[in-house]
């Protein structure tokens, strides 16, 4: 069993990983305030010292805790590191990510060391603090508390002695409540809001104070991120997922160049290297080093990837400009609408961008070869000749991590994914297809909380009959035009072993929409914003979308669908 503490955005996403594992856990917190839905965890609130901490440990088999506590819960964080100790049990620490200090702000190690010569002070360190900040007042200081408006945090606040006139509350991080002089900040990092507290401060012309956050106690092993909890929870207790995870190709590619550069560089050859994910984690990554490269055997987990242990080496030499090139066994595009032209090696974007990232902190322009001895072998039992890649794999990956799902699995975690976003009380519930879709169309949105947004995957229809059989009213679909044009046609499962995009019927939908253009040359669906004349391209989307929900809207009698179809730079259109 695992044990989570939580009470906090980390919280909140330690939740999310632990339930893809379908098998149970605890999830503590201190007041039992938290909203959160929990399918295969159980709660227990209340605070826990050592003895009650290391009693529940051991009456229900606890084999691995997970920190997701606030980064100043030190009283905490140093009562799990010793009955973790004591009892042998491993621990995660799930930790924040942290943008880099700021030197026009005062930054301070504890309450003690705020500088006297300030007239009024705006305090947003939580009423636990109250108490530690009074002596400021009587030497004359005036001090506004922010606290969360909650009858336990105001109670709180008013047995500390503070007044109510001297308390405001939280609503919107980046608006002042008061005119203070100065503002007093928690080092809480990108989850707690901190930059834009400090943007809106400076904007203000106040003075800042930051209150350094603790540092994480060795015992922890640490990780920053979902994927990376995800990742360690596989390797300290390999039973709690079914299915493991694994690295996509521009993962073990970013790794090798990051190998490949220390060795360079810093003549250092670590035996893990850190890797920075698009979603700003850092997760380390296994690396093997020879006199001309360094190298990653790529691990993809349970997913069937052809790829599964094919080394993936990485070279690298001072150039005079930053450059990546594609090496042997890594193929080429011959044929336009990829994210690079004909003749450019099949290093998608995204991976390009995270081994930008990840290198340049050294500050020193490099030439970056990929190349994958066994590419070209491999890239015959693809789709890569297929799309016209030819020569060796792409390098592809837009997370950085490779989450494996049976069918059945996958469209469980729909359904309780659908199932949460019915238990959030919101009153439309929008499905994606991924990240990219859902963070163009939350724009559109941004009042429904995060559990309202769903991932279909391919797996539209079913996840409409799910829609259906949980009473969803309002159900709103966005498409990218490549499963846009499969869908329309009557395939309500997207997957390329499915469907393949048909030109004919796309020629038919063209005509429909009184469009006369020649598509033979296109390999991907997203081509086809090229090809129609912007004054039809809402005509081609009225057709688009009127044929999608033909097959949708029947799976949902009892709802309205709103059906969304989105570009590739997040234009939306309905």
């Amino acid at each position: 069993m695992i044990l989570v503490f939580g009470g906090t955005t980390e919280g909140r996403k330690a939740v999310e990983v632990l339930e893809e594992g379908g098998s149970p856990y605890f999830y503590s917190t201190k007041t039992g305030e938290q909203d959160i839905t929990l399918h295969h965890g159980q709660r227990i609130d209340g605070a826990l010292d050592e003895e009650a901490m290391r009693a529940f440990c051991q009456a229900q088999h606890i084999r691995l805790i997970v920190d997701a506590a606030h980064p100043f819960a030190s009283q905490l964080h140093q009562t799990i590191a010793q009955v973790s100790e004591a009892l042998n049990i491993p621990a995660i620490r799930y930790e924040r990510i942290y943008p880099e200090r700021d030197p026009e702000i005062t930054w301070i190690d504890d309450y003690s060391q705020i500088p006297r010569d300030i007239h009024s002070l705006l305090a947003t360190t939580g009423v636990q603090s109250i108490s530690k900040l009074k002596p400021l007042e009587a030497e004359g200081i005036r001090i506004y508390y922010r606290i969360l408006q909650r009858e336990s945090s105001i109670a709180l606040a008013l047995k500390q002695r503070a007044s109510p006139e001297q308390l405001c509350y939280y609503e919107d991080p980046q608006v002042i409540p008061v005119e203070a002089e100065t503002i007093l900040l928690k080092e809480s990092g990108l989850s707690g809001g901190f930059p834009e507290k400090v943007e809106a401060a400076k904007s203000r012309g106040m003075r800042i104070i930051a209150l350094k956050r603790p540092e994480t106690l060795v015992f922890f092993t640490i990780v920053n991120g979902p994927y990376g909890l995800r990742r360690m929870v596989e390797k300290l207790l390999p039973e709690f997922y079914p299915l493991h995870s694994g690295l996509t190709t521009g993962t073990c590619a970013t790794a090798a160049a990051v190998a490949a550069a220390l060795r360079l560089l810093k003549k250092e050859k670590p035996e893990e290297v850190p890797v920075l994910l698009p979603d700003g984690e850092t997760i380390f990554v296994p690396v093997s080093y020879s006199e001309e490269y360094a190298s990653v055997f790529k691990d993809a987990g349970d997913d069937p990837d052809v790829t599964n242990g094919v080394e993936i080496r990485a070279s690298v030499k001072p150039s005079e400009t930053f450059e990546i090139l594609g090496g042997e066994g890594v193929g080429r595009f011959t044929l336009p609408g990829f994210d690079y032209p004909p003749g450019e090696a099949a290093i998608n974007k995204a991976p390009r961008e995270m081994i930008r990232q990840n290198l340049e902190s050294y500050g020193v322009p490099l030439q970056v070869t990929i190349s994958v001895p066994e590419g070209a072998e491999i890239a015959r039992r693809t789709f890569n000749p297929r799309l016209g890649i030819e020569g060796g794999i792409s390098i592809i990956g837009v997370s950085g991590i490779v989450k494996p799902f049976s069918e059945e699995a996958f469209i469980e975690s729909i359904r309780k994914c659908m199932t949460v976003a019915k238990a959030s009380g919101s009153e439309r519930v929008v499905i994606n297809s991924g990240g990219k879709s859902e963070r163009f169309v939350r724009a559109l949105y941004p009042t429904l909380p995060q559990q309202a947004f769903v991932e279909y995957g391919n797996y539209i229809g079913e996840t409409l009959k799910i829609a259906h059989e949980l009473n969803i009213k309002k159900v709103t679909l966005g498409v990218m035009l490549g499963k846009a044009v499969k869908l329309a046609q009557g395939h309500l499962d997207t997957h390329s072993r499915k469907a393949t995009m048909d030109k004919n019927f796309i020629y038919t939908m063209l005509r429909e929409s009184g469009i006369e253009t020649d598509i033979s040359d296109i390999t991907l669906a997203r081509e086809l914003w090229e090809k129609i004349p912007k004054e039809k391209t809402q005509d081609f989307v009225r057709v688009v979308i009127s044929h999608c929900e033909t097959f949708c809207k029947p799976l949902l009698p009892e709802g309205t669908l709103t059906t969304l179809l989105i570009d590739d730079e997040g234009t939306i259109y309905s």
